[in-house]
């Protein structure tokens, strides 16, 4: 007889053909009595290998166990004890690749559901302890650290920070606090209200947001600690600098960076348009070039705003496809088509500019590359079109240069990237620390939260160091 233990349990969605026609959440996560069953397939490992596999370190097995107990509250508090937060990387992290593929449970079968267990507590939490005030430090040391962004490495700094006791002000250059969560994930995959709700419990440890602060041209980051008395500064920018291919045809109208299409769908609210005061334009046949999953979020956003077809373009296979499993899986359940195999050689246009086509030739997969995928190569003679009037280019973002342009003693390498040291977030320039994409390059949320904690521990030691001194 199969042991029911061997497979996870389902979360609800909604319907496919209901979801790619509105911008709600399509996962609805667990029910408490779901959420008990799932807890309950743990096998509570000694040495509980899950855990190595979270950058932030959450105490994996104990908060599992609280959830199958029924003590969701107590879930909660052990995980707020590394993640600051939950409800977003419950939603979020690519747990598969993470937590979830050290779990013993998976060796025999699925392994247990963390990440959708994790979101459970965060939103059971957010319903049950709303009012509850934050546990704020006894007694505060008043010494300021700057955090310069408001995405998820600074946020989780800021956190850290909070809790040691430190006056934290993050500084950020868009008017709403939240980084690439707010700007880069759209509502159905992570709600806005979400990650109100995460911020919310971060100022109530007293971290101060100040918005439409662009540190490098409102104040330099030597000024924030000269004249404005900080002692020590977390850069935490992120990597929002879009990358084009450089073939022909990308300045046509209708071609957009994944960047800006989804910045003006999320935080500018595109989609109500014209509700809202910043329009976007989708035309009929939408094409999209990458395989991650801003890819995947582009091409389930165009569907929601009304085009008849959308293809992503990927010039390897699906198995090399960086994007998660569960949003390549949503998007072609909503109907999204998809050419693998396939690269872009220029996108053509029209006597007045507007896009029409994208030419493509179809690959095939030769030696691995420095990535340890296998370099597609060209066929020759395989020229083709895609018929498109929309073209959204995913394949990637870079650090902006400003920070690097803009602070005399700090070592960038190109382009724009922050040298920084990967245990302490530690840069060249003395009281200076930097951690997430803005250092990795374009990366996971986790594991800019994970740089964000070790810079966290990191400044706190050099402070204190200070103090001895």
């Amino acid at each position: 007889m199969t042991d029911p233990k061997l497979h996870r349990y389902p979360a609800k969605e909604q319907d496919p053909a209901v979801c790619s026609g509105n911008f709600e959440e399509v996962s609805l996560g667990y029910d408490p009595e779901t959420a008990v069953l799932e807890a309950s397939r743990c096998l509570h490992c000694k040495n509980s290998p899950c855990v190595g596999g979270c950058p932030v370190g959450v105490r994996i097995p104990d908060f599992v166990a609280r959830v199958a107990a029924g003590d969701f509250d107590g879930a909660y508090r052990i995980i707020r004890l590394n993640n600051s937060l939950p409800a977003i990387c419950g939603r979020v992290c690519p747990q598969e690749t993470q937590c979830e593929s050290r779990c013993v449970r998976g060796i025999k079968g699925d392994p247990v559901s963390i990440g959708r267990l994790e979101r459970f507590a965060a939103d059971h939490a957010a319903k049950q302890l709303s009012d509850e005030p934050a546990v704020r430090p006894a007694a505060e040391n008043r010494r300021k650290v700057a955090v310069v962004g408001s995405g998820p490495s600074g946020l989780t700094c800021a956190g850290d920070l909070a809790r040691l006791g430190y006056d934290v002000h993050i500084f950020e250059a868009l008017h709403a606090p939240g980084g690439v969560l707010i700007y880069g994930i759209p509502e159905f995959r992570l709600p806005k209200s979400v990650v109100r709700d995460e911020i919310a419990g971060l100022e109530k440890l007293g971290v101060v947001i100040e918005t439409d602060f662009i540190v490098g041209k409102t104040l330099s980051i030597d000024e924030l600690m000269e004249e404005e008395g900080y002692e020590a500064v977390f850069i935490g920018t992120g990597a929002g600098l879009p990358r084009f291919q450089g073939i022909p045809g990308e300045n046509l109208n209708g071609v957009y960076s994944a960047n800006e299409f989804l910045t003006r769908i999320n935080l500018m609210k595109a989609y109500s348009f014209p509700e809202t005061d910043t329009p976007v334009r989708v035309g009929k046949k939408v094409a999209v070039i990458g395989g991650g999953n801003v890819a995947m979020d582009a091409a389930r956003c165009a569907k929601r705003l009304g085009a008849g077809s959308v293809t992503v373009i990927y010039r390897r296979s699906e198995a090399e496809m960086p994007a998660r499993l569960e949003e390549i899986g949503h998007a072609k359940a909503e109907g999204v088509r998809f050419m693998m195999l396939t690269s872009p050689e220029c996108i053509t246009g029209d006597p007045d500019g507007n896009v029409t086509a994208v030419r493509c030739v179809e690959m095939e997969l030769g030696e691995p590359d420095a990535s340890g995928r296998r370099r597609p190569v060209p066929k020759a003679g395989s020229e083709s079109d895609i018929e498109a009037d929309t073209v959204i280019v995913a394949i990637g973002n870079s650090p902006n240069p400003l920070i690097g342009g803009t602070t005399p003693g700090l070592e960038i390498r190109s382009p724009g990237v922050i040298v920084a040291d990967e245990a302490t977030g530690k840069t060249s320039k003395p009281g200076v620390f930097a951690g997430g994409d803005a250092v990795t390059g374009a990366a996971t949320i986790i594991l800019a939260m994970g740089a964000g904690k070790k810079a966290a521990a990191a400044i706190d030691e050099y402070l204190r160091g200070k103090t001895r001194r």
